[in-house]
């Protein structure tokens, strides 16, 4: 059983023994929330898998731009968590300044899903547009017209996550996920192949189990809130309707260089399944598991990165240097020394951690297989600089420091990365295997900028002023 995260204040520890127990306390339930999330995702690729690789790559595709839009959503929004966490740093009992932050990170998820509700209507023009096989574009493009349904739901729901975890409550968010989880392995075993009377919808049905999820997790995280004591003294839904501009203009400036550099992120790996899509049907397929362990992993250092933000953040508004130094120090260690452990999971027992996504002793799974294996390698390669890059980033947005960051991951991913994937894919006998060794040199070279910025950060002027007295 998860331990509550103690409620966050002003104060900053006495040293970096003290701090890492506070990111270790905070970084914990959110990490554990966010593997939850990622085993709620892999539920839709575990049931579609055994619809055969037609479907899976499919969805594939599909769940490609559904994810690459939600990933773009929640970073614009997470402008909020270190807006959060420097108001509570300044002043602990930040009420009205915490809600005005919320009221208007909701108002963004509202604006920004029927913006991608559009992109996802529009999505089997785009799959064809870059090269994908028509017949696999049309299912693809059929199963994101039921999931962009989902949007609105899960990114108003990393809002009220945000909210919860900044007040000491991470807990909240991995209990909620923890239930999503079985909700959503239930909708597929019930629509995928048709249970419970019900009839056997098969890829539409995933997608129709996913959208189910994502607002019920909303609901539950709105029902909480209104019923914990501590959350409920925030209003949050109390005249939702106001405008604080000056607010959501803080939020736009901030959280858009967030949405950026998540964008170039996730349009790398967006950018590989369209690579993979034009190699072959099979290696899309095994690209697909193999990214799913990767990601799966990747959920660690991102949890310690939510943490290190709101840490980062706290220290940021009280105007303790050494709070800083501290708070990035510790989530560093962190984050980093988790993912070389998982890339010594992946060196050592690679067909265990497949058989997790997909049956690796079947017939029909053989070419699928192969094709994972040997991309895990290579993700196996890349693990401590994905862990380091993902920290970097939220130490700096403790910092409020979004802009450079962004420009550092739009070169860093596209021009290093996606650049050597084409090359090493089309131009090379590697082919897959290109494509991911292109994966890991867009990693090693954001992960490497952002550590130095975040060394130089005194020199760069990206520290607050020493409070007087």
């Amino acid at each position: 059983m998860l331990q509550q995260a103690t409620p966050l204040t002003a104060e900053t520890p006495k040293g970096l023994r003290t701090e890492f127990r506070a990111t270790l306390a905070l970084a914990v339930p959110l990490a554990a929330a966010n593997l939850l999330q990622m085993m709620v995702h892999a539920v839709d690729v575990i049931f579609v898998a055994r619809l055969g690789d037609a479907a899976l790559a499919a969805s594939s595709l599909g769940v490609a731009i559904f994810g690459l839009l939600l990933w773009t959503g929640t970073g614009l929004i997470g402008a909020s968590a270190p807006l959060i966490a420097a108001e509570l740093g300044r002043r602990k009992h930040a009420v009205r300044e915490v809600r005005r932050t919320v009221r208007m990170a909701l108002w963004l998820s509202v604006l920004v899903s029927i913006l991608f509700m559009g992109v996802c209507a529009a999505g089997g023009p785009i799959m064809l547009a870059t090269g994908q096989p028509a017949e696999t574009s049309a299912r693809a493009a059929g199963f994101l017209l039921i999931l962009m349904w989902g949007l609105f739901p899960m990114i108003a729901a990393a809002v009220l996550r945000i909210f919860v975890s900044a007040l000491g409550r991470a807990t909240i968010a991995t209990a909620i996920t923890f239930g999503a989880l079985f909700v959503n392995a239930l909708g597929n075993w019930v629509l995928v192949f048709g249970h419970l009377g019900m009839p056997a919808l098969g890829l539409h049905g995933s997608a129709i189990s996913s959208v189910m999820t994502s607002v019920l997790m909303l609901v539950a995280y709105i029902v909480v809130i209104q019923r914990d004591r501590r959350l409920r003294r925030y209003h949050l839904f109390g005249n939702w309707w106001r405008t604080e501009w000056t607010r959501f203009f803080d939020m736009l400036r901030i959280g858009t260089p967030i949405s950026l550099t998540i964008l170039a992120e996730a349009g790398l790996f967006t950018g590989a399944a369209f690579l993979m899509g034009r190699i072959g049907e099979a290696e899309l397929a095994g690209h697909t598991i193999a990214l799913q362990v990767a990601a799966l992993a990747f959920q660690i250092p991102f949890g310690v990165a939510q943490a290190a933000t709101i840490r980062v953040g706290l220290a940021y508004g009280a105007r303790d240097h050494r709070g800083i130094a501290h708070a990035g120090t510790a989530s560093l260690m962190l984050g980093i020394g988790f993912m070389g452990f998982t890339a010594l999971l992946m060196w050592l027992f690679p067909t265990l951690v497949l058989s997790i996504y997909v049956d690796v002793d079947a017939a029909r799974n053989a070419a699928l297989v192969g094709f994972a294996m040997q991309f895990l390698v290579v993700a196996a390669a890349f693990q401590l600089f994905d862990g380091a890059q993902a920290v970097a980033a939220g130490v700096l947005r403790g910092l409020q420091d979004t802009r450079i960051p962004m420009i550092i991951a739009i070169c860093g991913y596209w021009i290093a990365g996606y650049g050597t994937a084409i090359y090493l894919g089309f131009w090379t006998p590697l082919q897959g295997v290109g494509v991911w060794i292109g994966l890991a040199v867009g990693l090693i070279v954001v992960s490497a900028v952002l550590l130095l910025r975040w060394r130089m950060r005194a020199r760069l002027g990206l520290l607050p002023s020493i409070a007087a007295g």
